[in-house]
This record gives structure tokens, C-alpha cells and sequence, in this order.
């Protein structure tokens, strides 16, 4: 079973080993048996990551970005996609802030771009704004002065391909972004009425069952008695019905 993979975690061996045995654990399985697996690997990540995540809270910023590289890799194979990209949003923040003192952590505004894309994809729309903001912040840092007549500032990226060195000019890359940005924002707030209407409807319907139910009650109450007093007229005339035939009326 996945013994041996928690006991690895258990003992802090965050390391491709521990990632391959997880790996060959899940392949294991039929397809009821990797779901179960799954399912009670994620509720001990999550609850090992929080210690995992204090213990870690004193390292330096190299031992933290390993270690958070192995739990974003570890929850992406059991299927965690929350916890995954909010691991991913605290290493590309922690990036951030440190690439002031190291330029090596920089995170460029691809990583931003496509990680505001992938928590789009899967809900997570108010990260995937923020995500875009940063983007957008790399870019302007990176941007030469060269402004146009509208004021934003235009760079030119060369592609990774010598040959062709095809040239793009960033206000294109600007508006992309700023349109995913769009996007996170509409969904953000489409979910929050969402969220407010079905609010709105469960109140209602807590307040109109608290009328409804002494109203009810008191309905039950009254046809209780109604039938009950049916019952007993019933069985009067019948009994006065058997009195006659007997003649003691």
C-alpha cells in the first residue's frame, strides 16, 4: 500500500526517491483501489504539509523552494489541484520577494502568465488576477524605455530560436495578459452573485420554512382532533345503531 511512501515523508526525505516510489505505488493499483489510494494520500498531505510547512518556516530560501517543490509535485500526482497551485502561488511568491537580494529566483512573466492561465482553468479566479498583476509587473520592470504615444513602454523578446529571431513586441504580450486578467476578474465576480443568490435563497427558505412549520403544526394539530372527533361521532351512531337493533334505546 502507500506505507512506504508516508513513512519517507514521515522521516523528511523530500527527494526524487520518495516522488518515484509515489509514482510506482499509484500505477500499482486497478482503478478502484488507485482511487481510494489517492484519496487517503491527499488527506495526509494536507495534513503533514501544514508541519511540514512550520518546520521549514527558519531554513533558508533554497532548502524552502526544494521542499516546496516537492509537495506541489507530490500533490499534483494525487490529484490535490488546490493545493498543488496554492503551493505554486506561495513558491512563486516567495521568488518574488527574495529575487530582490538573489536575481537567480527572478520569476519571469511567462512562469506568471501560465500559472494565471492554469489556476483560470481550475477556478481559482481571484489568484489568477493576482497572477496577472505580477506578469504584468515583470514585464514593466523588463520593458525599455521606449515609450509609445500611449504611454506604455515597448520591449522586444527575441525567441530561444537563433535562426529565425523572430522579434514581438510586448505591448501585444501586455494586452494578452491584460485580457486573462479581464477574464479572472468577470468569473471572480460571477461566482460571488453566485454565491450571494444561493445565500440569499437558503435565508429565504430558512425564514419561510420557520413560518411555514407553526403554520403546519397547527394544521396537523386541528385535522388531528377534526379526525379524531370523526372517529368518536363514528363510533357513537354505530353504537347507538346496535343499541336500537337491540332495543335498549
Amino acid at each position: 500500500m502507500s506505507g512506504p511512501f508516508r513513512s519517507l515523508v514521515l522521516n523528511r526525505r523530500f527527494g526524487d526517491e520518495t516522488l518515484r516510489v509515489l509514482e510506482l505505488i499509484l500505477v500499482s493499483k486497478d482503478v478502484k483501489s488507485s482511487v481510494e489510494v489517492r484519496s487517503g494520500l491527499r488527506q495526509f498531505m494536507r495534513s503533514e504539509s501544514l508541519s511540514v510547512l512550520k518546520e521549514i518556516s527558519e531554513k533558508n530560501v533554497e532548502e524552502k523552494l526544494l521542499v516546496l517543490e516537492f509537495l506541489v509535485r507530490t500533490f499534483a500526482l494525487v490529484g490535490d489541484v488546490e493545493s498543488c497551485l496554492a503551493l505554486r502561488y506561495e513558491a512563486l511568491l516567495l521568488r518574488d520577494l527574495k529575487s530582490r537580494t538573489h536575481q537567480w529566483l527572478e520569476v519571469p512573466y511567462l512562469e506568471w502568465q501560465n500559472f494565471a492561465q492554469q489556476s483560470l482553468d481550475n477556478g481559482f479566479y481571484s489568484i489568477a488576477a493576482k497572477a496577472c498583476e505580477n506578469a504584468l509587473l515583470s514585464l514593466k520592470g523588463k520593458s525599455a524605455e521606449q515609450p509609445t504615444p500611449d504611454g506604455v513602454c515597448i520591449e522586444r523578446i527575441s525567441t530561444e530560436d537563433p535562426k529565425t529571431d523572430e522579434v514581438f513586441e510586448t505591448e501585444q504580450v501586455i494586452q494578452k495578459i491584460k485580457k486573462l486578467k479581464e477574464c479572472a476578474m468577470a468569473s471572480a465576480s460571477s461566482l460571488s452573485v453566485q454565491t450571494q443568490t444561493a445565500d440569499y435563497m437558503k435565508k429565504r427558505l430558512k425564514q419561510k420554512s420557520m413560518v411555514c412549520s407553526p403554520v403546519l403544526k397547527n394544521t396537523t394539530c386541528v385535522a388531528s382532533t377534526l379526525f379524531r372527533n370523526g372517529i368518536k361521532k363514528r363510533n357513537q351512531r354505530k353504537l347507538n345503531e346496535s343499541r336500537s337493533l337491540l332495543g335498549w334505546s
